[in-house]
């Protein structure tokens, strides 16, 4: 595994859209609008997009065989940010309401409510919280420290009874997610945990976060970020990639923000001997796991 830092990518990356095929499309159209709360945008050629403000941030591509396969590579969730508790508050109210299984977790860096679409794509939608504390990695471990200065496992239900005294009287539960949503980082199944940080660490210039043999997870970023690409071998080790024809993960998307830049990641990828596809504008990729990822430069 690579220990010495490459040149870093631009503190200005970030992760974009995220496709995910799936069986039936008025369903997850229903799921991801109603439910997730996401915006139906103007689409061709069979693929429901969704997003915020008009920004992309999923894109489903109906029809898969079957639902998300067990024990292979690919999606462990997407991860939309909201931007404060009470929205977060709203959305965890709105699944609760509809009595659709979620998971609020407090990560104290964060609050997360994560769920599972109708075929198994993961999603996570959190808040950034580093008033109540941090997290990182010491030794082969990763857990929190509260703002008092008390150890966390990082993985505490979040008080609820608090968080939804963040809402207000007139807030409507069936609000779509609020301006400024956006994807604010991926988590992957991967075959070999040391392949995919030599990938993303070594080749596309990722700073490492933190790095868990004994859990098999690694986090890394741009910029500083906690995460923008979570990384794990919980699917297990050497998993296999999924059958194209199920659902789940079709590709995501890296977001550079100058075209200089963009460049330089797909020369250390040619260097590294990974080839690069030019797709629409952009240029896809394939990781060590067989994801697929996208190059593009970021909108606006």
């Amino acid at each position: 595994m690579i220990d010495q830092a490459p040149r870093s990518i631009a503190a200005g990356t970030g992760v974009g859209p995220v496709h995910l095929a799936v069986t039936d499309g008025a369903r997850a159209l229903e799921f991801y609008r109603d439910t997730v709360g996401l915006t139906p945008l103007p689409a061709d050629g069979g693929q429901i997009r969704l997003g915020v403000g008009g920004r992309e941030l999923v894109v489903l591509h109906p029809g898969a065989a079957g639902a998300v396969p067990q024990g292979t590579t690919g999606l462990y969730h997407l991860a939309i940010v909201v931007p404060t508790r009470r929205d977060l508050a709203r959305f965890i109210a709105r699944a609760a309401t509809q009595r659709y299984p979620n998971s609020p977790t407090d990560h104290v860096l964060t609050k997360s409510d994560y769920l599972w679409d109708h075929d198994g794509n993961g999603i996570e939608v959190y808040t950034e919280t580093p008033e109540d504390g941090s997290w990182g990695f010491a030794g082969d471990s990763f857990g929190a420290v509260d703002s008092a200065g008390r150890q966390r496992s990082g993985r505490d239900p979040i008080d609820l009874e608090t968080l939804f005294a963040e809402l207000r009287p007139g807030d409507r539960l069936e609000e779509p997610l609020p301006a400024g949503s956006h994807m604010g980082h991926v988590h992957l199944h991967v075959g070999h945990l040391a392949d995919a940080v030599d990938f993303y660490h070594g080749l596309m210039g990722f700073d490492v976060m933190g790095i868990s043999r004994r859990f098999g997870a690694a986090f890394v970023s741009a910029g500083g970020y906690h995460h923008h690409l979570g990384l794990n071998t919980w699917a297990g080790p050497g998993a296999p990639p999924a059958p194209p024809e199920l659902s789940g993960l079709r590709h995501f998307t890296v977001e550079l923000p100058t075209e200089a830049e963009r460049e330089a990641v797909l020369e250390r990828l040619q260097r590294g001997g990974v080839p690069a596809e030019a797709v629409e504008g952009s240029h896809q990729v394939v990781d060590p796991s067989a994801n697929r990822l996208q190059l593009r430069l970021r909108d606006g």
